[in-house]
């Protein structure tokens, strides 16, 4: 994986923060591929319970990230029991990495 060990503790304590210690976070996409370059980080945050505002809730741990990781293109998916499931979530299910 293409994240360092403080950015991997960094984006965990960060999702903690704003979704609550029972959400899980994985990264997935081209910063689990560590022949490739570049890339932005792909984050889908998973809550057992459901999320208000989830979008607004993506947009604030991106800043808050971005603040704390340096300004880099981040993208977040927030998965929940009430969010309709799309191709894109059963890709990052598949192929993330669980921090």
């Amino acid at each position: 994986m293409r994240l360092s060990q403080l950015d991997q503790e960094t984006i965990q304590a960060t999702v903690a923060e704003l979704f609550g210690a029972d959400a899980a976070v994985r990264v997935f996409g081209s910063r689990v591929n560590d022949s490739a370059r570049g890339g932005d980080i792909d984050l889908l945050v998973e809550s057992p319970k459901p999320v208000p505002d989830r979008r607004r809730k993506a947009l604030q741990l991106v800043a808050r990230l971005q603040m704390r990781l340096g300004d880099q293109p981040i993208d977040v998916l927030v998965l929940d029991p009430e969010t309709e499931r799309a191709p894109i979530h059963e890709e990052a299910l598949r192929s993330g990495v669980r921090l």
